[in-house]
């Protein structure tokens, strides 16, 4: 029979196990809770401080990720396209086209004399070597022949850009179709405030002239320069948005700061942020664009 010594020295013990069972409880989410928040601490300090500039497209519930380079040549691809009254199909067949043949980047090389950022040939009557590798020139040559093809908005991308290209794997531009889709959307205006960029500090000054004269040769949008400011004036909301877009997408380029649309600003900067808009300490007309540079 257990003396009373053992009875106490038991009971002790399954009081020291329960209470070690109770801390644990308590103490593991704690832990889980300091080790989470010190990653999140991790990764946003790696993000601001080492990360990659990029801009991040969000539209339709989804978004991709591409770089300033690239992102600026699917607002061109895209603006051409709206300049040209085109339907929102045009866009995302042009966009998803040219992220398959150059990763939408406009390379001087490629398959044989392709070139640029669709891999059009000089020898197949796509203009000259220099014409192609003019983004906005070789985006109307897209476009000419993609509005050759019967019914081509209800038609499979890939039957559509084929007929263009003539390449060996057509069902590559499948593969890209929704983010040629959600490069569409925002970059058109339809998702307001869907691109957003994380860029370093401006090292590039683009004249505020230069940059008007772009944004009117590509998206036919009227603007003026004030000061070191451009000012866009559009016929729509959306018109409006497309035109913000564009220059948020053309914004590592041209040393531009920050945009404002309407009650809603981008506003340059390394963090996470950056990918999103804000409130607008000084809003204009719905229609109206700001642009500031360096």
């Amino acid at each position: 029979m257990p003396t009373t010594e053992n009875r106490i020295h038991h009971l002790s013990i399954g009081h020291g196990r329960r209470r070690r069972r109770w801390v644990g409880r308590v103490m593991l989410p704690v832990i889980a809770a300091l080790v989470g928040g010190a990653g999140y601490f991790a990764y946003t300090t790696f993000i601001t401080n080492f990360g990659e500039p990029s801009c991040r497209a969000t539209a339709l519930g989804h978004h991709v990720t591409f770089s300033p380079e690239q992102s600026a040549n699917a607002a061109t691809i895209t603006a051409i396209a709206l300049k040209r009254g085109l339907p929102a199909r045009a866009a995302t067949v042009a966009n998803a086209t040219a992220i398959v043949e150059s990763k939408l980047r406009n390379i001087r090389f490629g398959d044989l004399d392709s070139l640029g950022l669709f891999q059009q040939r000089p020898s197949q009557g796509w203009g000259t070597e220099k014409q192609i590798l003019d983004p906005v020139h070789a985006t109307n040559k897209f476009y000419d022949a993609l509005i050759k093809i019967p019914g081509y908005e209800a038609l499979e991308i890939t039957k559509v850009a084929q007929e263009i290209q003539r390449s060996g794997f057509p069902q590559a531009y499948a593969d890209h179709e929704e983010e040629g889709r959600i490069l569409a959307s925002t970059l058109a205006g339809h998702s307001a405030g869907g691109i957003g960029c994380r860029l370093n500090a401006a090292t590039v000054s683009t004249p505020a002239a230069r940059i008007a004269a772009q944004l009117t040769a590509e998206l036919g949008v009227p603007t003026n320069v004030d000061g070191s400011n451009v000012r866009a004036t559009s016929r729509t909301a959306q018109e409006a948005w497309a035109a913000g877009s564009w220059a948020v997408a053309h914004a590592e380029a041209d040393g531009i700061t920050s945009v404002t649309v309407g009650d809603r600003a981008w506003t340059r900067g390394r963090g996470e942020e950056a990918w999103s808009w804000h409130a607008a300490t000084k809003a204009v007309a719905p229609t109206s664009v700001t642009i500031t540079r360096r």
